[in-house]
């Protein structure tokens, strides 16, 4: 009778979760020396910035999925916290101001496909998805489905995010926002264990029940949903501890950078001339109506400055939070900017003649 070995673990799991450990703790140090100058958003910003160098030396790896999922549910937690009973007694003013929304979306997206089309030479459709402020899921859907030009089309909608999640801290610490580098909650009362996990546990939870239901970005969503209900009725006050804060920034950081990691260099190269432009006067197009939005809906021009910026919906809610903003002006804006032109796009295009 032959004796047969068990087979012996050839190690690849344990390889990939020390390269998971190393990058994160690359990325952490990068949100450290980020905060120890003084940056604004530096945990978010340092972490995205180590990413990408990482990645031009290629090193690191994607990020897991149950990182990505755990930065997102703990962000949700710590913009939930946010959510103040006067917060909510401002939403009364908020249709005027998604209506200005709305006009800004289109006006945004003309100015940016009439930018391509005309000065840089692309197609009618190519530079009409990757004008599109957000949605990159459902933009590179329609564009898979209309043999549309996916490099350039990611490269630009990239692009737009990561100069966003750069440029903006500044631009609203310039504008009178923010907190310099302090965490969100800094000087607050801290959760307790309990209450903290309970937190987390219903966020989870109800995260996964959006996810269910097709509902974008639902981890985040269910972790802010779960926080600000269970603040709001006080049971379960407090803030999460900073470094819970901290680490929850950094997984998103590496989440946000990773668009730029698996980009074809020379296709990048190429087209980041393109991109820029586009970014531009998407910007300042943007720029323009939330001023308006500012005066309409009576809040800071810094939380409007993000709640109308052309970026993804998870990195500019939780860019909120970092820049200390009104989480619920801006994540309701952002989460009507998704929803909008996740159901319009493909109707939109449907109606159009495929080139």
């Amino acid at each position: 009778m032959i004796e047969r070995k068990a087979p012996r673990p050839d190690g690849t799991m344990f390889r990939a979760g020390l390269i998971q450990a190393g990058q994160v703790l690359a990325a952490a140090l990068g949100g450290l020396a980020f905060d120890r100058l003084g940056v604004p958003a530096a945990w978010l910003s340092g972490a995205a910035a180590v990413v990408i160098v990482m990645g031009g030396l290629r090193l690191g790896a994607p990020l897991a999925r149950p990182l990505a999922d755990l930065g997102m549910l703990l962000s949700g937690v710590v913009m939930g916290a946010g959510i103040t009973p006067q917060a909510l007694q401002a939403v009364a003013l908020y249709p005027l101001s998604l209506a200005v929304l709305a006009l800004a979306v289109v006006s945004v997206t003309g100015a940016s496909a009439f930018y391509l089309v005309r000065l840089a030479g692309w197609r009618r459709d190519d530079a009409i998805l990757a004008s599109v402020p957000g949605a990159l899921t459902t933009v590179m859907a329609v564009a898979a489905d209309r043999n549309a030009a996916l490099g350039p089309i990611a490269v630009v909608q990239s692009v737009r995010l990561l100069v966003l999640v750069a440029v903006l801290p500044s631009l609203v610490s310039l504008a009178g926002g923010g907190a310099g580098g302090a965490l969100p909650g800094a000087g607050q009362a801290l959760a307790g264990p309990e209450p903290f996990a309970v937190t987390v546990g219903s966020g989870l939870l109800l995260g996964l029940a959006l996810e269910r239901l097709g509902v974008a970005a639902p981890i985040l969503l269910g972790g802010t949903l779960a926080s600000a209900v269970l603040h709001g009725t006080e049971l379960a006050p407090g803030v999460p501890p900073p470094p819970v804060t901290a680490f929850a920034f950094v997984l998103v950081g590496i989440y946000i950078a990773e668009r730029v990691r698996t980009l074809d260099g020379r296709a990048f190269l190429r087209t980041l001339p393109a991109a820029l432009g586009s970014l531009a006067i998407g910007a300042g197009v943007a720029g323009a109506f939330a001023t308006a939005s500012a005066a309409i809906a009576r809040v800071g021009l810094p939380d409007a400055l993000v709640a109308f910026a052309p970026g993804g919906l998870e990195a500019m809610m939780v860019l909120a939070v970092v820049l200390h903003l009104d989480p619920l002006y801006v994540g309701i804006h952002h989460l009507a900017r998704f929803l909008s032109i996740g159901f319009l796009l493909p109707v939109m295009f449907a109606g159009l003649r495929r080139p």
